[in-house]
Protein backbone atom coordinates (compact mmCIF):
# COMPACT_ATOMS: atom_id res chain seq x y z
CA UNK A 1 0.00 0.00 0.00
CA UNK A 2 1.51 3.27 -1.15
CA UNK A 3 -0.11 5.29 1.64
CA UNK A 4 1.35 3.06 4.38
CA UNK A 5 4.78 3.07 2.74
CA UNK A 6 4.71 6.85 2.50
CA UNK A 7 3.69 7.12 6.14
CA UNK A 8 6.41 4.72 7.31
CA UNK A 9 9.04 6.80 5.51
CA UNK A 10 7.69 10.06 6.92
CA UNK A 11 7.48 8.70 10.46
CA UNK A 12 10.98 7.26 10.35
CA UNK A 13 12.31 10.64 9.31
CA UNK A 14 10.76 12.20 12.43
CA UNK A 15 10.87 9.36 14.96
CA UNK A 16 13.65 7.08 13.78
CA UNK A 17 13.67 3.59 15.26
CA UNK A 18 10.74 4.40 17.54
CA UNK A 19 8.48 3.46 14.62
CA UNK A 20 7.47 -0.18 14.95
CA UNK A 21 5.31 -2.55 12.97
CA UNK A 22 3.15 -5.27 14.50
CA UNK A 23 3.29 -4.01 18.11
CA UNK A 24 1.03 -6.34 20.21
CA UNK A 25 -1.74 -4.17 21.63
CA UNK A 26 -2.64 -6.67 24.36
CA UNK A 27 0.41 -5.29 26.18
CA UNK A 28 -1.12 -1.84 26.21
CA UNK A 29 -4.78 -2.40 27.21
CA UNK A 30 -6.14 -2.89 30.70
CA UNK A 31 -8.19 -5.86 29.49
CA UNK A 32 -5.06 -7.54 28.15
CA UNK A 33 -6.46 -8.53 24.75
CA UNK A 34 -5.98 -7.25 21.23
CA UNK A 35 -3.98 -8.00 18.11
CA UNK A 36 -1.13 -5.96 16.62
CA UNK A 37 -0.93 -2.36 15.51
CA UNK A 38 -0.02 -2.16 11.85
CA UNK A 39 2.18 0.83 12.71
CA UNK A 40 3.11 2.09 16.19
CA UNK A 41 4.91 5.12 17.52
CA UNK A 42 5.13 6.73 20.95
CA UNK A 43 4.74 10.49 21.32
CA UNK A 44 6.14 12.18 24.45
CA UNK A 45 5.53 15.83 23.51
CA UNK A 46 2.57 17.63 22.01
CA UNK A 47 4.72 18.50 19.01
CA UNK A 48 5.39 14.80 18.41
CA UNK A 49 1.74 13.87 18.91
CA UNK A 50 0.66 16.56 16.47
CA UNK A 51 3.28 15.53 13.93
CA UNK A 52 2.40 11.84 14.02
CA UNK A 53 -1.34 12.40 13.70
CA UNK A 54 -0.93 15.03 10.98
CA UNK A 55 1.36 12.80 8.94
CA UNK A 56 -1.21 9.98 9.06
CA UNK A 57 -3.95 12.37 7.93
CA UNK A 58 -1.74 13.65 5.12
CA UNK A 59 -1.07 10.09 3.93
CA UNK A 60 -4.79 9.23 4.33
CA UNK A 61 -4.00 6.44 6.77
CA UNK A 62 -6.36 5.78 9.71
CA UNK A 63 -4.86 6.86 13.04
CA UNK A 64 -5.85 5.90 16.57
CA UNK A 65 -4.46 7.64 19.65
CA UNK A 66 -4.01 5.25 22.57
CA UNK A 67 -3.72 6.49 26.13
CA UNK A 68 -3.88 4.12 29.08
CA UNK A 69 -5.76 1.42 27.19
CA UNK A 70 -8.85 1.48 29.42
CA UNK A 71 -12.45 1.37 28.16
CA UNK A 72 -11.27 -0.36 24.98
CA UNK A 73 -11.85 -3.70 23.32
CA UNK A 74 -9.23 -4.10 20.60
CA UNK A 75 -10.02 -6.84 18.09
CA UNK A 76 -7.86 -9.95 17.73
CA UNK A 77 -6.98 -8.74 14.23
CA UNK A 78 -5.52 -5.56 15.71
CA UNK A 79 -5.74 -2.01 14.40
CA UNK A 80 -5.04 -1.12 10.78
CA UNK A 81 -3.10 2.07 10.15
CA UNK A 82 -1.18 3.99 12.79
CA UNK A 83 -1.51 3.74 16.57
CA UNK A 84 0.07 6.65 18.43
CA UNK A 85 0.82 5.94 22.08
CA UNK A 86 0.18 9.22 23.88
CA UNK A 87 2.75 9.78 26.63
CA UNK A 88 2.42 13.57 26.81
CA UNK A 89 2.17 14.18 30.56
CA UNK A 90 3.12 17.76 31.43
CA UNK A 91 1.01 19.38 34.17
CA UNK A 92 1.03 23.05 35.22
CA UNK A 93 -0.77 25.46 37.52
CA UNK A 94 -2.33 28.71 36.34
CA UNK A 95 -0.18 31.73 37.15
CA UNK A 96 -3.08 34.01 37.97
CA UNK A 97 -5.45 31.37 39.31
CA UNK A 98 -3.88 28.40 41.18
CA UNK A 99 -7.22 26.54 41.01
CA UNK A 100 -6.91 26.46 37.20
CA UNK A 101 -4.87 23.42 36.23
CA UNK A 102 -3.47 22.58 32.81
CA UNK A 103 -2.51 19.07 31.77
CA UNK A 104 -1.52 17.28 28.58
CA UNK A 105 -3.83 14.56 27.35
CA UNK A 106 -1.48 11.64 28.09
CA UNK A 107 -1.45 12.46 31.80
CA UNK A 108 -2.52 9.47 33.91
CA UNK A 109 -5.85 10.49 35.45
CA UNK A 110 -5.40 8.76 38.81
CA UNK A 111 -1.93 10.27 39.26
CA UNK A 112 -3.30 13.71 38.42
CA UNK A 113 -6.05 13.31 41.04
CA UNK A 114 -3.50 12.39 43.73
CA UNK A 115 -1.20 15.24 42.73
CA UNK A 116 -3.99 17.79 42.94
CA UNK A 117 -5.14 16.41 46.28
CA UNK A 118 -1.66 17.05 47.62
CA UNK A 119 -2.07 20.69 46.59
CA UNK A 120 -5.43 21.02 48.34
CA UNK A 121 -7.40 21.01 45.09
CA UNK A 122 -10.70 19.15 45.02
CA UNK A 123 -12.83 17.87 42.16
CA UNK A 124 -11.16 14.68 40.97
CA UNK A 125 -11.32 12.56 44.11
CA UNK A 126 -13.60 10.10 42.30
CA UNK A 127 -10.87 9.49 39.71
CA UNK A 128 -8.18 8.01 41.95
CA UNK A 129 -9.09 4.46 40.97
CA UNK A 130 -10.00 5.14 37.36
CA UNK A 131 -7.48 3.74 34.85
CA UNK A 132 -6.55 5.62 31.72
CA UNK A 133 -5.46 9.10 30.76
CA UNK A 134 -6.93 12.58 30.81
CA UNK A 135 -7.56 12.56 27.06
CA UNK A 136 -9.56 9.36 27.17
CA UNK A 137 -11.47 10.56 30.23
CA UNK A 138 -12.45 13.74 28.41
CA UNK A 139 -13.55 11.89 25.28
CA UNK A 140 -15.63 9.43 27.31
CA UNK A 141 -16.80 11.93 29.94
CA UNK A 142 -15.53 9.49 32.55
CA UNK A 143 -16.97 9.75 36.01
CA UNK A 144 -18.07 8.01 39.18
CA UNK A 145 -20.19 8.61 42.26
CA UNK A 146 -22.24 11.37 40.66
CA UNK A 147 -19.33 13.38 39.22
CA UNK A 148 -17.73 13.47 35.77
CA UNK A 149 -15.12 15.26 33.67
CA UNK A 150 -17.66 17.74 32.30
CA UNK A 151 -17.97 19.16 35.83
CA UNK A 152 -14.41 20.49 35.92
CA UNK A 153 -13.38 21.02 32.27
CA UNK A 154 -12.95 24.66 31.29
CA UNK A 155 -11.59 24.16 27.78
CA UNK A 156 -9.43 21.80 25.77
CA UNK A 157 -7.13 22.11 22.80
CA UNK A 158 -8.20 19.82 19.97
CA UNK A 159 -6.23 18.87 16.86
CA UNK A 160 -8.63 18.77 13.93
CA UNK A 161 -8.14 17.76 10.29
CA UNK A 162 -9.17 21.19 9.01
CA UNK A 163 -5.98 22.86 10.19
CA UNK A 164 -4.07 23.79 13.31
CA UNK A 165 -5.23 22.98 16.85
CA UNK A 166 -8.19 24.89 18.25
CA UNK A 167 -9.20 25.64 21.84
CA UNK A 168 -12.82 24.79 22.62
CA UNK A 169 -14.85 25.58 25.72
CA UNK A 170 -16.66 22.79 27.55
CA UNK A 171 -19.99 23.42 25.77
CA UNK A 172 -18.41 22.56 22.41
CA UNK A 173 -17.93 18.96 23.55
CA UNK A 174 -21.71 18.40 23.88
CA UNK A 175 -21.26 16.18 26.89
CA UNK A 176 -23.77 13.50 27.77
CA UNK A 177 -23.64 10.55 30.15
CA UNK A 178 -20.37 8.76 29.29
CA UNK A 179 -20.34 10.36 25.87
CA UNK A 180 -19.18 13.46 24.01
CA UNK A 181 -19.01 15.02 20.60
CA UNK A 182 -15.61 13.38 20.09
CA UNK A 183 -16.73 9.92 21.20
CA UNK A 184 -19.55 10.11 18.67
CA UNK A 185 -17.10 10.69 15.81
CA UNK A 186 -17.23 8.10 13.07
CA UNK A 187 -14.04 6.01 12.96
CA UNK A 188 -11.71 6.82 10.13
CA UNK A 189 -8.69 8.83 9.13
CA UNK A 190 -9.96 12.22 10.33
CA UNK A 191 -10.90 11.87 13.99
CA UNK A 192 -10.06 14.90 16.13
CA UNK A 193 -7.56 14.43 18.97
CA UNK A 194 -7.38 16.17 22.36
CA UNK A 195 -3.94 17.63 23.00
CA UNK A 196 -4.30 19.34 26.38
CA UNK A 197 -6.92 20.72 28.70
CA UNK A 198 -7.59 23.24 31.44
CA UNK A 199 -9.54 22.11 34.50
CA UNK A 200 -11.00 24.22 37.28
CA UNK A 201 -10.78 22.71 40.74
CA UNK A 202 -11.81 24.00 44.18
CA UNK A 203 -9.64 24.72 47.19
CA UNK A 204 -10.38 22.45 50.11
CA UNK A 205 -8.50 21.26 53.21
CA UNK A 206 -6.18 18.46 52.20
CA UNK A 207 -7.34 16.23 55.05
CA UNK A 208 -10.93 16.39 53.78
CA UNK A 209 -9.81 15.53 50.25
CA UNK A 210 -7.78 12.55 51.49
CA UNK A 211 -10.76 11.32 53.50
CA UNK A 212 -12.97 11.43 50.41
CA UNK A 213 -10.29 9.70 48.32
CA UNK A 214 -10.07 6.91 50.90
CA UNK A 215 -13.85 6.54 50.89
CA UNK A 216 -13.95 6.31 47.07
CA UNK A 217 -11.08 3.81 47.05
CA UNK A 218 -12.75 1.68 49.71
CA UNK A 219 -16.06 1.67 47.88
CA UNK A 220 -14.36 0.72 44.62
CA UNK A 221 -12.40 -2.09 46.29
CA UNK A 222 -15.56 -3.49 47.89
CA UNK A 223 -17.71 -3.43 44.77
CA UNK A 224 -15.39 -3.95 41.78
CA UNK A 225 -13.22 -6.89 40.76
CA UNK A 226 -9.46 -6.89 40.67
CA UNK A 227 -7.57 -8.19 37.66
CA UNK A 228 -7.66 -7.35 33.99
CA UNK A 229 -10.82 -5.59 32.82
CA UNK A 230 -11.79 -2.70 30.57
CA UNK A 231 -13.86 -0.98 33.29
CA UNK A 232 -17.64 -0.74 33.16
CA UNK A 233 -18.75 -2.61 30.05
CA UNK A 234 -22.18 -1.01 29.55
CA UNK A 235 -23.74 2.34 30.31
CA UNK A 236 -26.38 2.25 32.99
CA UNK A 237 -29.87 2.45 31.43
CA UNK A 238 -32.05 5.32 32.68
CA UNK A 239 -33.26 4.55 36.18
CA UNK A 240 -31.44 1.23 36.43
CA UNK A 241 -28.00 -0.38 36.60
CA UNK A 242 -26.47 -2.52 33.88
CA UNK A 243 -24.84 -4.79 36.45
CA UNK A 244 -28.16 -5.45 38.21
CA UNK A 245 -29.85 -6.36 34.93
CA UNK A 246 -27.05 -8.72 33.88
CA UNK A 247 -27.09 -10.39 37.28
CA UNK A 248 -30.89 -10.67 37.24
CA UNK A 249 -30.62 -12.34 33.84
CA UNK A 250 -28.65 -15.11 35.55
CA UNK A 251 -25.27 -14.32 34.06
CA UNK A 252 -23.14 -13.66 37.16
CA UNK A 253 -19.93 -15.63 36.68
CA UNK A 254 -20.82 -16.71 33.13
CA UNK A 255 -17.75 -17.33 30.97
CA UNK A 256 -16.88 -17.80 27.32
CA UNK A 257 -13.35 -18.94 26.64
CA UNK A 258 -11.07 -16.96 28.91
CA UNK A 259 -13.51 -14.08 29.48
CA UNK A 260 -15.85 -13.99 32.46
CA UNK A 261 -18.66 -11.77 33.74
CA UNK A 262 -17.34 -10.92 37.18
CA UNK A 263 -19.20 -12.49 40.12
CA UNK A 264 -18.23 -9.36 42.10
CA UNK A 265 -19.87 -6.87 39.72
CA UNK A 266 -21.72 -8.08 36.63
CA UNK A 267 -20.94 -4.95 34.59
CA UNK A 268 -17.24 -5.84 34.66
CA UNK A 269 -15.92 -8.49 32.28
CA UNK A 270 -12.55 -9.90 33.32
CA UNK A 271 -9.76 -11.63 31.46
CA UNK A 272 -9.02 -14.82 33.37
CA UNK A 273 -5.60 -14.99 31.76
CA UNK A 274 -6.16 -16.40 28.29
CA UNK A 275 -9.12 -14.46 26.92
CA UNK A 276 -9.32 -13.33 23.32
CA UNK A 277 -11.16 -10.26 22.08
CA UNK A 278 -13.60 -12.64 20.38
CA UNK A 279 -14.37 -14.23 23.78
CA UNK A 280 -15.18 -10.82 25.24
CA UNK A 281 -17.27 -9.84 22.21
CA UNK A 282 -19.27 -13.07 22.48
CA UNK A 283 -19.88 -12.41 26.17
CA UNK A 284 -21.05 -8.89 25.32
CA UNK A 285 -23.56 -10.30 22.83
CA UNK A 286 -24.74 -12.87 25.39
CA UNK A 287 -25.35 -10.16 28.01
CA UNK A 288 -27.16 -7.90 25.56
CA UNK A 289 -29.39 -10.63 24.16
CA UNK A 290 -30.22 -12.04 27.60
CA UNK A 291 -31.13 -8.65 29.08
CA UNK A 292 -33.12 -7.76 25.96
CA UNK A 293 -35.09 -11.02 26.12
CA UNK A 294 -35.70 -10.86 29.87
CA UNK A 295 -36.35 -7.15 30.41
CA UNK A 296 -36.75 -5.54 26.97
CA UNK A 297 -33.77 -3.27 27.72
CA UNK A 298 -31.04 -2.60 25.16
CA UNK A 299 -27.66 -2.39 26.87
CA UNK A 300 -25.41 0.20 25.24
CA UNK A 301 -21.64 -0.24 25.35
CA UNK A 302 -19.66 2.17 27.48
CA UNK A 303 -16.38 0.80 26.19
CA UNK A 304 -15.25 1.37 22.61
CA UNK A 305 -14.66 -1.47 20.18
CA UNK A 306 -11.69 -0.63 17.96
CA UNK A 307 -9.74 -2.44 15.32
CA UNK A 308 -10.70 -4.81 12.55
CA UNK A 309 -14.07 -6.45 13.27
CA UNK A 310 -16.31 -8.42 10.93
Amino acid sequence: MTEISDLVSALQTCFGDRVRQGEPLARHTTLGVGGPAQLWVTATTLAELTEAVTLAWRCQVPVFVLGGGANLLVSDEGIAGLVVHNRCQRVWVGEQDPALIGAESGTVLASLAHRLAGQGLSGLEWAVGVPGTLGGALVNNAGAYGQCMADCLVRAQVLEPDGGPHWHAVDWFEYEYRSSRLKRQRPGSGQAVILQAELRLKHRPQAEIETQIAACAGRRKATQPTGASAGSMFKNPPGDCAGRLIEAAGLNGAAIGGAQISPVHANFFVNQGNASAADVAALIELAQSSVRARFGVELELEIQKVGVWE
